[in-house]
């Protein structure tokens, strides 16, 4: 009941146009991030972690939830399973967050999904995970629902690899992967997709991350040389990776993966060694929540969002806190139902920032359903918790990565169809 008094009184501000400067109650409300903002992903996860804070502060700026302020309660995961589910049990256990933004990789999220959300019915969201492992147990029942990502599965990515060797005449191609869940399951899609349209795979080569060396598994990886080489990396290993390719002779025709579309793997590598690098990412549908939030990033930032996880991150809290302002009370539970309450179809569509979070507790508050369309523009969310998103393909001009192609999400369907089929 208490909570309840606060959100209506939260939401009476909003209407009244106090609400970016004011707060119901002296409180807080704690959204937990576990988030890699050191280790091989640290880069990444830094600029992940920091549009995470944008979505929270945006919020804030519009009167918190429930009358309270959110705070942001951000764990380093070092990138690492272990150190990741010790975090969200300080995050849960300490914190008393019913909700967790994270992780980024697939080995992180899952150990915390298994051992730390689902046993304590709290919600996780992830903005990067693809595995489709998450899948598999959701299917089985042991998520209980609490699984969601913002991010298109594994399915989808190895799909536009091996689009990408299709489009571009490549007969021979090398993969190397990271040992984790993602890059196995991955790299076993993309093998048997790469054959379906003509290509053969040479080498599949797994690596195990922060080393200081890769010198014997890029010389296997040449085994049988190779036309072009796919690499599921993360930006500090993948940039000794490359190197290590170049030195030894490698083809310049590299296929990466979005975790590659980063200026600190550019950086580290020499853009000019990359002109022939060709990638793949998911892509935002051309409609005014993506402008809007794009404009709003650059406003706050100074450069475009560029780069893996913005988008889907800053769509990943907004969701989760829209549930929290939706709920009587704020339990992991009734976040985990409300999140597709806020996203479904039949509602007022609501868009992302300040105007966005203010007229949704307005509608909220009114009694009426609300549909999110965001940053990566409207959310539907499956029975698996997996969303569906368009994708791109781009390039490196000089040192400015430039997207080069555009798939709708029919299109993306259309192609693993014609995969799996």
């Amino acid at each position: 009941m208490f909570q309840k008094k606060l959100k209506f009184m939260a939401i009476a501000l909003v209407a009244t146009g106090l609400g970016s400067t004011a707060f119901a109650q002296d409180c807080t409300v704690k959204l937990g991030a576990i988030l890699p903002v050191s280790g091989p992903m640290g880069q990444v996860g830094e600029r992940i972690s920091n549009t995470g804070q944008f979505a929270v502060d945006q919020f804030n700026e519009a009167g918190g939830v429930g009358g309270c302020k959110v705070e942001y309660v951000l764990r380093d995961t070092q990138g690492q399973p272990a150190i990741g589910v010790d975090a969200a049990k300080s995050l849960v256990d300490l914190e008393g967050a019913q909700a967790l933004i994270g992780a980024v990789s697939s080995g992180v999220s899952l150990p915390i999904l298994t051992s730390v959300a689902v046993p304590s019915k709290v919600t996780q969201v992830s903005c990067c995970s693809t595995s489709t492992t998450f899948s598999d147990l959701a299917r089985e029942g042991k998520t209980d629902g609490f699984w969601f990502r913002t991010y298109a599965t594994n399915r989808s990515q190895s799909a536009m690899g091996a689009y990408l060797v299709e489009k571009h005449g490549f007969k021979k191609t090398a993969i190397i992967y990271v040992n984790t869940d993602w890059g196995v399951g991955l790299s076993k899609q993309l093998a048997k997709d790469i054959e379906k349209v003509g290509g053969s795979v040479t080498a599949m080569v797994a690596y195990n991350e922060s080393q200081q060396s890769y010198r014997a598994e890029v010389t296997k990886a040449l085994d049988d040389n190779p036309d072009s080489v796919i690499m599921a990396a993360f930006p500090v290993d993948g940039a000794t990776i490359t190197r290590e390719w170049l030195a030894l002779g490698g083809t310049d025709n590299f296929i990466v993966n979005n975790s590659l579309r980063s200026d600190d793997y550019f950086q580290a590598v020499g853009s000019k060694y990359l002109q022939n690098l060709i990638g793949y990412d998911s892509a935002q549908p051309r409609v005014p929540s993506v402008t809007s939030f794009n404009e709003q990033f650059e406003a706050r930032f100074d450069s475009p969002p560029n780069g893996p996880g913005l988008h889907s991150v800053y769509d990943a809290v907004a969701v989760v806190l829209l549930a929290m302002e939706a709920s009587d009370e704020i339990t992991g539970e009734n976040i985990r139902d409300n999140i597709r309450a806020v996203t479904a179809d039949g509602g007022v569509e609501v868009g992302p920032g300040p105007e966005g979070v203010a007229r949704a507790k307005a509608l909220l508050a009114e009694g009426k359903a609300i549909r999110y369309v965001g940053a990566t523009g409207a959310l539907s969310f499956d029975e698996l918790g997996n969303v569906q998103s368009p994708k791109m393909t781009w390039k490196l001009d000089g040192d400015e990565n430039v997207e080069t192609g555009y798939l709708t999400t029919q299109e993306v369907s259309d192609l693993i169809d014609r995969l799996d089929n």
